[in-house]
């Protein structure tokens, strides 16, 4: 899809940290918190939730209540006119969202809805892969009426259905056809760990930029504050030492717990609308940021981490672009063998991509880290004084999806 019409009003985004599995957001529905976040930080921003003409929810584990999504994120926040769907598409679904909202503007952009307001639309993605849930599907012809159960999460992350593989072994499978090394995968590690310190340099300058921080997180009921978030949970010291002392996760693999990321759960907003209205509504006027398009790809089974190569050409060709303007790139990378393969093919160096860190370091909580990525893609560009952005990213099923964004002021 190329884009033409759709806008992200500077500074009207948002990110909460990303929390190890199992730990600090782990109790929390993820519907509910997502909403109270959108709610905090539309408050902070000045921005009256009855603006939204619709809202589209990425999240990819089902959580209690979810069946009502959008609408009862919407009614949360405030936002009690608007609906819209859930996107579900794993990995991608940060990406997919962003391109829907672009695409719902695009086509509608240049009406007036009956409020007399352009198209403003509110994305939303949350997660939490902690506590997935056990699911049991009735099987009346299974033996004796027994039927079958999933537990959502690690069976999912363990067992594609169509390529019969887990997604560490899509990882190995690239490693071994492109002769992608362990020493390669561990040395990708550890620079994308320093570049994470970056993130975090003057008391995380770069990640307050859109970051909600600190984060009091509560029992329940909501009463009670268990504890506070001041930042990323879960990012493991990392050294050369210890990543070279580390078993394969395989027999004979390459790969190790060291050289792929962790299950998180967190929660990402970000409001897709009109030239005009993200103008209007920007941090800073002059900032101004355009989606310019969405590609994806499908590689052959098994071969997941190949899939951000196409994935990414599309996006950059749907753009009129080529990966040599492109500024700024940022990938989500739940393997250092997909940088390493992404680099080579895309002719990019190492050190020229995922500044401040990526998804390697700080986690995958499914839905929102694509749509993290984005949120620093953009930041990053207004540091640098503008140009274009690339996201690019696999996802489930040997797939992969790109974003492209421009920058300007």
């Amino acid at each position: 899809m190329h884009f033409e019409k759709a806008y992200v009003p500077y500074g009207r985004y948002w990110s909460t940290p990303f929390c190890r599995w199992q730990g600090s957001f782990a109790h929390l529905n993820a519907v509910p918190f997502a909403a109270e976040i959108a709610k905090r930080a539309l408050g902070e921003r000045g921005i009256s939730p009855q603006i939204f003409s619709s809202v589209v929810l990425g999240m990819t584990v089902p959580q209690k209540h979810s069946f009502y999504g959008g609408p009862w994120l919407a009614g949360l926040i405030g936002a009690e006119a608007a609906t819209g769907p859930i996107v579900s598409q794993a990995c991608a679904t940060g990406a997919r969202v962003v391109g829907n909202a672009a695409a719902e503007v695009e086509l509608g952009g240049s009406t007036r809805l009956t409020t007399g307001q352009d198209r403003v639309i509110l994305t939303i993605t949350t997660d939490r892969c902690s506590n997935g849930p056990h699911v049991y599907y009735p099987n009346p012809l299974g033996p004796g009426g027994k039927g079958d159960a999933e537990d959502w999460v690690w069976d999912n992350f363990g067992h594609d259905p169509y390529a019969r593989n887990a997604m560490v072994e899509t990882a190995e499978n690239v490693a071994q056809e492109a002769g992608i090394t362990r020493e390669e995968q561990e040395e990708m590690t550890l620079l994308r760990y320093q570049q994470y310190g970056d993130a975090l340099a003057d008391d995380s300058a770069f990640l307050r930029r859109y970051m909600t921080l600190p984060l009091e997180v509560k029992d329940a009921r909501g009463r009670k504050v268990l504890s506070t978030v001041e930042g990323d949970e879960g990012v493991f010291p990392t050294t050369a030492e210890g990543l070279a002392s580390l078993r394969p996760v395989a027999k004979d693999g390459t790969v190790t717990f060291g050289t792929q990321t962790h299950p998180a759960d967190g929660n990402c907003g970000m409001i897709v609308t009109t030239q005009e209205r993200a103008r209007e509504l920007s941090r800073n006027p002059k900032i101004e940021i355009q989606v310019l398009s969405y590609g994806e790809a499908r590689v052959k089974k098994g071969y997941m981490a190949m899939a951000v190569v196409p994935a990414a050409q599309q996006a950059l060709s749907r753009a009129g672009i080529t990966i040599e303007d492109v500024r700024v790139i940022k990938t989500h990378n739940p393997f250092a063998v997909n940088d390493v393969y992404f680099c080579r093919e895309m002719g990019v160096e190492p050190e020229a991509m995922n500044n401040y860190g990526s998804s390697l370091v700080w986690g995958h909580p499914q839905g929102p880290t694509g749509h993290r990525l984005i949120i620093e893609v953009i930041e990053e560009l207004v540091l640098v004084g503008g140009g274009y952005g690339l996201f690019v990213g696999c996802a489930a099923g040997d797939t992969g999806a790109g974003v492209v964004v421009k920058v300007t002021g």
